[in-house]
């Protein structure tokens, strides 16, 4: 584990209980997007006329749906978007694995990176020049400058996968994953079934 990551305070791996069907009430589940272009998101709306009978047993908490800024109460079941590029990433994923029971990595970006690790094989020195230095979309005359302040989350030296940050209990990967293959989990983990992801909707492109 790299420095800047370890150099987070680590917090506990809560508990990883089995989800079943003498589960009362309906379950919570958790979404966020963290360094990704939200195309996962779009996937699990595509389930479509499926979500309605799924919204009878499962209450979206904190979500780019709800616009609900923090878990405020326990949830069973958490799904990432994104890859961690920047620090306050770092502490949305710690803060999801404290308060989720299972942890799912959705598309690409959270399963191992994705098109924004491709920055991985340079400095990000280098990456910050480019895009503001040398940029091509500099304003004749003025002086290039980059983006510095306390409001702007600092970048990580890398793009990390989730599963490098935190345990990761599932992974669905695709750019985007097929909303079937979202469904399925989904349907898997609510009925207390072990999750079986057919190779059918399990694909990596």
């Amino acid at each position: 584990m790299t420095e800047e990551i370890a150099s987070h305070e680590m917090p506990s791996t809560p508990p990883d209980p089995a989800l079943s069907t003498a589960r009362r009430g309906k379950i919570n589940v958790a979404m966020i997007g963290l360094c990704g272009c939200w195309g996962c998101t779009l996937s699990f709306l595509d389930m479509d006329e499926r979500i309605v009978p799924l919204l009878a047993r499962i209450t979206i908490h904190r979500s780019s749906l709800t616009d609900i800024k923090r878990i405020t109460q326990r949830c069973e079941i958490g799904f990432i978007e994104g890859g961690v590029a920047n620090e306050e990433n770092i502490e949305t994923l710690r803060h999801f694995r404290n308060n989720c029971d299972v942890l799912i990595s959705v598309g690409a970006c959270a399963v191992w990176g994705g098109v924004p690790a491709m920055r991985n094989v340079f400095e990000l020195k280098d990456c910050l020049s480019e895009a503001y230095i040398n940029s091509p979309t500099a304003i004749p005359g003025a002086e290039p400058v980059i983006p510095s302040h306390p409001d702007i989350p600092r970048l990580t030296t890398k793009v990390y996968p989730c599963h490098e940050v935190v345990k990761m209990d599932h992974f669905i990967p695709g750019c985007p994953p097929d909303a079937d293959a979202i469904f399925t989990v989904l349907d898997d983990l609510i009925n207390g079934r072990p999750v079986a992801l057919p190779r059918s909707v399990n694909h990596f492109d």
